[in-house]
Parts: C-alpha cells; structure tokens; sequence
C-alpha cells in the first residue's frame, strides 16, 4: 500500500470501520488514492450524492450533497472536468449550468427509472391539453423534459417552487408521490389526465380545463422504483418491535407512508434532521447506501435499517468505474445547445429560489 493508499485508508477507518469491512477498506483506499492524484492532474472536481455508497462517499467526492446542493456547486466550479458520481440527469444538469466543462459519469448505465417516465413530447401535448398551464418539472428529469418546463425543483423546495408560480393551477412532473404530497401539505387537489385524452366538445375554448377549479395540480404517473416500495405495512412492523423509533420518509414515497412517518423531507433534510435531534432509534425509508452514510457521520446514534433494496442505478457508480471515468475521459455527458439553453432557465430559475 503507497502512503497516499494508507493515509486514505486510515482516514476511511476512522469513519466506515464498523459499516464496511476491513478488507474492503484497504482495497477501496489503493483505488480512492489513484482517482485522487488523477483529480489533480486533470483539474477535476468530483461530485458525489448522497446516495453513493459508503467507502466512495467517503473519500473522493469534493461535494457531497442532494440535487439541489450539487447543482449549486456545479453552478459554481472553476474545474475542467466534472465527474458526477450520480446519475445521468444530474450529470446532464452539471453540463445544462457548464458547457464549456467536460462533465463526466462514471458508468452509462447510471440512468433512473422516474426519468425514464415521462418524455419531452408527454410534456408537450400536457401543454396542448392545459394551454397558458406553467410546468414544473422535478429536477429527476432527462434535459429535454427540463427544455420543456418553466422552472425546476427538488424534493425540499417544490413548495417554494410552486408558491414562487403564483398560479391557480400548476402542471408538476413526472413523480406521482412527490406531486400528491406536495399537493396535501399545501391545500391543493391533485389529478392525473390520461395522455392525449380527446377534449370533451363542452370544454372545447376553455383550453379543456372547464370545471378543474383553483387550487388543482396536474400529476403524471411516474415512480422512482425503490421509494415506491415502502409500505404502511412496514412501518406498522417496525414501530411494533421499536416503539419509540423516530421514522423519516423522502417525499417520493407514498402520501399513505409519508403520512405514517415522523418527518419528511429531502436526502439533504433527513440528515439534518438526525444531526439536530436525538431519538432512540431512527429509520430511514429512502436509498439504503444514504442510511449507511447517515451512521458513519453519526455513530453515537442508532440507525436501524429497512435495506430492501439499493437503486439499480446508483449502485453502477464504483470507484472502479470512477477511477476509468478519469483514465479515460468516460462517459462524456453532452446536451444539444437548443435543449440546453431552453433547460437552463429553468434550472437557474430552481437555485435561485433555492
């Protein structure tokens, strides 16, 4: 092991001894001491969720953080290179606020499957169907959704997002869980149209939103794959075998399980939450690595695990592939200028309202 590997690898220690093992650990910090010296000879910054798995988290990212946290410190970076340890559409706004900048994910099959959901075209024929409608469109979207969009959000600040529209009526895309409880805590009905439903004649000249009222957010069906997997049922088991267990929920899961919880909020806000409060025990119903995180940072707190599933997605970022990413010059994230420009006001337009 080189002296960078072994100051890597007691640095990794003092954090991740009692989450990952000691073996690991050696071999994680001989990779992590590589992509560091790279990171400097290719004046590179590294971003890296909160999401990522421990021993990556941990040891190269210059910013960890949620959505909205990275997108500021992509926003505000003077690197050449930006390495993403996420995925794709945060790569992709990486590059929306960097054009010049190279922006590099560590593994093309780092996508996402409430990206995947909805597409450019869906959002234009809402627009046909909700004329003069503004859109907001969660930042867990592909660049051409964003193009399509008048303004981003994240997770902790979509009410802020749609407070800043002072509109009636809002479209907000594509997560059908994080619209429904966004629509409950602030006094909004919600429905979700069919795709490219025939306008019924009485509405026809009323841009087809005869009767909708004030106060209506449009939803889209979309999911995020592992969110969508706790259940009320879960929470029931667990509160019975730990009565007195402080519960956190992201709001890309169920209004029934937001709604069962003891708290809600973005990754960035969960772990505020556990740094700020003391509680016997806490459970975190999001990305099983981020509750791993959440106990390295806090080891005088016990974190219980509900781990029924990683993100296929997020789980494709290694330091392996991190380490060829900057080796490489792999995979290199580019946005149509047009895209781009029309997505960027939109993302500009989410930070400022931060």
């Amino acid at each position: 092991m080189t002296m960078d590997a072994q100051e890597m690898y007691l640095k990794m220690k003092a954090r991740l001894e009692k989450i990952v093992p000691d073996v690991e650990l050696r071999y994680k910090a001989e990779l992590a001491a590589q992509i560091i010296e790279l990171k400097r000879e290719k004046n590179a910054v590294i971003l890296g969720h909160n999401y990522m798995e421990p021993a990556l988290y941990y040891s190269i990212p210059d910013f960890v953080g949620d959505s909205l946290e990275l997108s500021r410190k992509a926003a505000q970076t003077d690197k050449d290179i930006i390495v993403f340890c996420g995925v794709k559409f945060m790569a992709e706004t990486a590059k929306i606020l960097n054009p010049t900048k190279t922006v590099l994910l560590p593994s093309e099959k780092a996508g996402c499957s409430l990206a995947a959901s909805i597409t450019a075209e869906d959002v234009r024929a809402l627009k046909r169907q909700f004329p003069g409608v503004p859109v907001v469109t969660y930042v867990n979207t592909y660049a051409d959704v964003k193009a399509e969009s008048d303004i981003c959000c994240t997770s902790g600040n979509a009410k802020a997002v749609v407070n800043s529209l002072k509109s009636d009526m809002v479209i907000f895309l594509p997560d059908e869980y994080l619209a429904s409880n966004v629509a409950r805590e602030m006094g909004k009905r919600i429905i979700f149209p069919e795709p490219n439903p025939p306008i019924p004649p009485f509405l026809v000249g009323k841009g087809g939103m005869g009767g909708l009222g004030k106060g209506t957010m449009i939803g889209w069906r979309g999911r995020c794959e592992v969110h969508e997997k706790f259940t009320v049922e879960d929470i029931k088991a667990v509160r019975q075998q730990f009565p007195e267990v402080v519960i956190l929920s992201h709001p890309e899961c169920s209004p029934e399980v937001v709604a069962a919880s003891d708290f809600s909020g973005s990754t960035g806000a969960m772990i505020r939450y556990v740094e700020q409060t003391k509680a016997p025990q806490y459970l975190l119903l999001t990305e099983c690595a981020m509750g791993d995180n959440i106990a390295a940072a806090n080891p005088d707190k016990e974190m219980l695990r509900l781990c029924s599933v990683r993100c296929p997605h997020m789980n494709q970022i290694t330091l392996e592939d991190t380490l060829d990413a900057l080796k490489l010059n792999r995979y290199v994230i580019e946005v149509p200028e047009d895209i781009r420009r029309r997505a960027y006001k939109a993302v500009e337009r989410m930070i400022a309202i931060g």
